[in-house]
């Protein structure tokens, strides 16, 4: 890296990962409390044209996270080259180690699977999916794997009927990662999904430890998005935090400042992975989105705010 560049890095890295709050009291839940930092990263999925049309490459992707100051990356799979079918270890292994030598983790992984499918036979084989990239992710030493709910509504099975598969694969998922030291992170993707409630309804039924929330802060458009963004906080092991929110059909810009003090009073820890969407240039977009969930952080640590 020029030294100029390094400069400018090394200037926002320490926004990247901040201790915002002591965590003095356990939450009412019984989740665990960490005292330990809220740590920004990347979601590929910025970047999601550029590198299905080979226009981007994932070492160009870990350069410009680097660059923008961010500490890790959220590397969907469908970058990896093979998808879906799981590359050789030499390909992920070649990954793993652009990684570290960049000094980037890879927080994060993600498939495109449905389990709202009819066919019992094709819902194993969304399983299988799954199941194939959570042994990917252990070997690119991926804490996560992130899922979805689908996005199917088969004609002649009840809503109930078809939320009961979607518990039973996901608890079949998180049992799997269990055994290989990955957790599966259900998103909230406002597909057959649509509220809080729902959310917190499957992960209850899933029960498991190894299944948890990936918070989706742009697909939540039922109701206030701030008050369903706070029932689905404790729940959350990841997030997908997004330039808008969506609120009765339409799209507002997030209000940031909002959305940390609420990151912060609920005692979350870890990796804030942040997503742009939409027409642009991404490039520019992320710097933006960067920039504006720093500020806030910062604000937040120094125990300022915005008023």
């Amino acid at each position: 890296m020029k030294r100029r560049n390094f400069i400018r890095t090394s200037a926002v890295l320490p926004l990247a990962g901040m201790a915002v709050s002591s965590c003095a009291v356990e939450s009412e839940d019984g989740r665990d409390c960490y005292s330990g930092p809220v740590i920004l990263g990347l979601n590929a999925y910025s970047f999601n044209n550029l590198l299905l049309e080979g226009k981007m490459s994932i070492k160009e992707l870990f350069a410009f996270a680097v660059q923008t100051g961010f500490r890790g990356v959220d590397l969907t799979a469908y970058y990896i080259p093979g998808y879906p079918e799981v590359p050789p270890d030499e390909t992920l292994f070649g990954i793993k180690k652009l990684a570290f030598r960049y000094g980037l983790a890879i927080s994060g992984t993600g498939v495109r699977n449905d389990f709202t499918l009819a066919d019992p036979e094709k819902r194993k084989e969304q399983k299988q999916l799954v199941m194939d990239w959570v042994v990917a992710a252990s070997k690119l030493g991926v804490p996560h794997i992130r899922i979805f709910g689908g996005n199917t509504e088969p004609e002649g099975h009840s809503r109930k009927e078809i939320i009961a598969w979607m518990i039973e694969d996901i608890r079949e998922c998180a049992s799997f990662g269990k055994k290989n030291g990955v957790m599966i992170s259900f998103q909230n993707h406002n597909d057959f999904i649509k509220s809080a409630d729902e959310v917190i309804s499957i992960l209850k039924a899933v029960d498991s430890e190894w299944c948890g929330l990936m918070l989706d802060t742009g697909s939540l458009p039922q109701g206030d998005v701030y008050q369903e963004i706070e029932k689905l906080i404790p729940y959350a092991v990841t997030w997908q935090v997004k330039e808008n929110v969506k609120t009765g059909g339409s799209e507002y810009p997030a209000d940031f400042s909002k959305l940390i003090s609420l990151i912060i009073k609920s005692g979350y820890r870890g990796w804030l992975p942040l997503e742009t969407l939409g027409e642009g240039d991404p490039y520019g977009k992320v710097r933006a989105l960067y920039q504006a969930v720093s500020r806030e952080l910062s604000l937040a640590a120094t125990g300022k705010t915005d008023a």
